[in-house]
């Protein structure tokens, strides 16, 4: 597997790229061109283009929840390419506000409908070779609660919005699961825990994406606890994580720096 990011909150020093508050992921898994996310803007497809990454040729499309900074960037993906497969879980694009603010996709399912297939599902699903969509998320981890942020449109009503449809992939190598997230509101240890059990494998090999840890709490210390448990080799947190719960998790593992131009390949 390679994996080139094409949007991140950070850019790296060296590397002349657009940045943003946002996550977009190119993949490679064997003939499959992949693109995990698409930011908040077209800066995705600007940075792909000086990274010689045509979005033109991606053959699927995964969207990990509905918030737009992960979703904003289909507007200029689709006058880019059309018809192509669209995955995700079906609560993704529903209406979305925080503060009479849209936070949501910018394009509804409806409008999605006709210029992409869409394939959504709760249910995990194999999307390559070797990497599968995890779909739902169920929680299991006690100090992984979710937390609700702003409305979103069910059935007619504005509900609370727990943001049910957060999900992540997983590729499967030979050292063990590569996980890649969005912005793990469904928990990062819930999220790994899932992985373990659809895959059937043990062994967390990496992990990269959207960890949404901000306080120095006790969520984040039995994540840390966690997370040192399972020996990831890999860990990339980035996104939605303050340097402050980097600097604790620094204290205890290894982690790795992110930012847009970053190459990961993966056996």
């Amino acid at each position: 597997m390679k994996l080139k990011v094409l949007a991140d909150n950070n850019t790296f020093i060296n590397m002349y790229y657009l940045g943003e508050p946002a996550v977009s992921y190119y993949i490679e898994d064997g003939a499959t061109k992949i693109l995990f996310d698409v930011g908040y803007s077209d800066a995705f497809i600007k940075n792909a283009q000086k990274m010689n990454i045509d979005v033109k040729s991606v053959d699927k499309l995964i969207i990990s929840h509905g918030h737009n900074d992960h979703t904003g960037g289909l507007v200029h993906l689709l006058t880019e390419k059309i018809n192509i497969e669209l995955i995700s879980h079906p609560d993704s694009f529903y209406y979305k506000e925080e503060n009479k603010e849209n936070i949501g996709s910018p394009l509804s399912q409806e409008e999605l409908t006709k210029v992409c297939t869409l394939n959504l599902s709760k249910e995990p699903m194999k999307v390559s070779k070797n990497i599968i969509f995890l779909g739902e998320i169920p929680s299991s981890n006690a100090f992984e609660t979710r937390k609700t942020i702003g409305k979103s449109e069910k059935d007619g009503f504005m509900v609370e919005d727990e943001v049910l449809e957060d999900s992540a992939i997983c590729y499967k190598s030979e050292k063990g699961l590569f996980i890649i997230t969005g912005c793990s509101h469904s928990g990062i240890c819930n999220i790994i825990e899932y992985a373990k059990k659809v895959c059937n494998e043990n062994r967390i090999y990496g992990v990269i994406g959207g960890f949404h840890l901000f306080e120095n709490d006790e969520r984040l210390k039995k994540t840390i606890d966690y997370l040192k448990q399972n020996n990831i080799e890999l860990l990339y947190p980035c996104h939605c994580i303050s340097l402050e719960a980097k600097i604790e998790m620094g204290k205890v593992l290894t982690i790795n720096e992110v930012g847009v131009g970053l190459e990961i390949n993966i056996d």
